[in-house]
């Protein structure tokens, strides 16, 4: 309060006024005076009590947000007996709530971003170590024209195993920060394998790996370009990890609450103890 000049000025302005209906009183009588310094004493007083607690809560206040702004975890505002000051308080702890919140998922995005960038590293580290190795063998002396194509179709595969990593990084990029826009369309099933499996026919063709679909009229509502991709996804682990020769299905049941799509291989398969990591990002088996 002390710090407060109007807290000053309303004390001056209620000591002239008292005065001055002292003085006028005084034109009637002592008595009249008496009772007008009285009754103006009083209410500075009341003025008193009622501004120095009013003060007091705002003092509280500041320093509660103060607290929070210097890194405490905890945030604790009273409600006051006043309407605006109880609003004060109640807006205030909402922003600071809504602040924290904010805080959080920056903290979380840092930590998924740092997880992105380990992600891409260990990705990318597998076949630029295998180029560097083939590089170093193609540049040694004695080299057979037929071990040479060999390295040169390794080095070729490790690229296009590289620009689809960086791919799949950038999309799963835009599906984490949420600039995706998924459509909500009636997607036939069959429409989906045909574009899921499009890119890998020849590689499979050059495997010997036969794949069937068990498709009919199947439909579901979702988004194509997206849904192939996961598929795709799927079907192009499943080629890499079924031998050549293998057998790679596609099946499709519509229920009354969904549409499932079962993808099954003729591969290794996976061990029970890997099941539960199967949908952990970048997760390789042991078998892998």
């Amino acid at each position: 309060m002390k710090r407060n000049a109007q807290w000053r000025w309303e004390w001056l302005t209620g000591g002239l006024l008292t005065a001055l209906f002292a003085a006028g009183g005084l034109a009637v009588s002592p008595v009249c005076a008496l009772l007008v310094l009285l009754c103006g004493g009083g209410i500075m007083l009341a003025h008193l009590c009622f501004t120095r607690r009013r003060y007091q809560a705002i003092a509280a206040l500041s320093q509660s947000v103060d607290r929070v702004l210097h890194g405490q975890d905890e945030l604790w505002i009273g409600q006051s007996e006043e309407g605006e000051l109880s609003i004060l308080h109640s807006e205030i702890q909402k922003m600071t709530v809504r602040l924290r919140d904010n805080a959080q998922l920056l903290a979380e995005d840092k930590q998924h971003l740092t997880r992105l960038l380990e992600d891409i590293f260990h990705q990318l580290r597998t076949p630029l170590t295998a180029m560097r190795l083939e590089l170093a063998m193609l540049g040694g002396e004695g080299l057979s024209d037929q071990r040479r194509i060999e390295l040169t179709r390794e080095l070729e595969g490790q690229l296009e195993r590289i620009n689809w990593l960086v791919e799949a990084l950038l999309k799963m990029s835009q599906l984490d920060a949420g600039t995706v826009a998924l459509r909500r369309d009636n997607v036939s099933v069959a429409q989906l394998c045909r574009r899921a499996v499009e890119p890998l026919a020849i590689p499979m063709e050059l495997r010997q790996q036969e794949l069937a679909i068990y498709v009919k009229e199947e439909h579901f509502t979702g988004d194509l370009a997206w849904t192939a991709e996961a598929l795709g996804n799927i079907l192009k682990n499943c080629m890499e990890h079924t031998p050549a020769g293998g057998r790679i299905s596609v099946a499709a049941e519509e229920t009354a609450l969904y549409t499932q799509i079962t993808v099954c291989d003729s591969g290794p398969g996976f061990d029970p103890e890997e099941l539960p990591h199967l949908f952990e990002r970048f997760y390789r088996g042991k078998s892998a």
